[in-house]
């Protein structure tokens, strides 16, 4: 059993209650809310420090957390740190939103991020004598994969841009760069998500839905993207 009963951080107070070794990630606190109150058996609440809630409940009888981290590489990297560090997590999925960069991709599409390109430093933090390949746990990208496929969704396996900038003044240049290397749609967080998790030992996925366009410009509204990005949520707990 985890033993992080008795553990906290600046940022996450569990107040007793456990933080399972897996645990989903969404970038809003009220996605972490809705799979909390919509998938999980019995969850209770295990922090709501800065209002990034998070939750530990069970799934077809396995315990999993699932928890907020906020927007850009520096917010997951503080709380993918900790969670890994502190409370002894060993797997963390990511479940968020991204911009598409292809236009066989449409919005609510899922994507497997098996690698990141990326314009994040996040990486020279560890001093490395050359450059690490950004890329996912291939047993948990294996393991969605073949939920996926299961469940007959449709589903982009490939790169995606993490990016430490959300408005750039050459937004459309950049784009156009990007998706000429075959890069499948741009976020802000598993540059670091991925990384951490290189650098304890650990397993990270992210899972992506498409929530906007980026060549032809569609978007989805908030309140679609908090509650009915429902198919990656469901094959990140399936791969519990």
């Amino acid at each position: 059993m985890n033993t992080n009963d008795l553990k906290e951080t600046p940022h996450i107070k569990p107040n007793g209650v456990e933080i399972a070794e897996t645990i989903l990630l969404p970038g809003d606190p009220l996605r972490a809310k809705f799979i909390a109150e919509n998938y999980l058996e019995n969850p209770v609440l295990f922090n709501e420090v800065r209002g990034m809630l998070g939750y530990t409940g069970e799934y077809k009888g396995k315990k999993v957390s699932v928890m907020g981290t906020g927007m850009g590489s520096p917010s997951m990297a503080i709380y993918s740190w900790e969670l890994i560090n502190v409370f002894g997590v060993k797997n963390l999925i990511r479940i968020g939103s991204c911009g598409a960069m292809q236009t066989n991709i449409k919005l609510y599409d899922i994507i497997l991020a098996m690698g990141a390109a990326t314009n994040s430093n996040f990486a020279h933090q560890f001093d490395l004598p050359g450059q690490m390949p950004i890329t996912a746990s291939y047993e948990l990208l294996e393991k969605a994969k073949k939920v996926a496929d299961e469940k007959n969704y449709k589903v982009f396996v490939g790169n995606v841009l993490s990016s430490d900038v959300f408005y750039s003044a050459n937004k459309t240049t950049a784009t156009e760069k990007w998706a000429k290397m075959g890069i499948l749609a741009e976020e802000m967080e598993t540059t670091s998500l991925y990384l951490n998790a290189a650098s304890a030992g650990v397993k990270a996925l992210t899972i992506l839905t498409v929530s906007d366009h980026m060549i032809t410009h569609e978007q989805t509204t908030p309140e679609e993207r908090q509650t009915s990005f429902t198919k990656m949520m469901e094959i990140a707990l399936d791969i519990v």
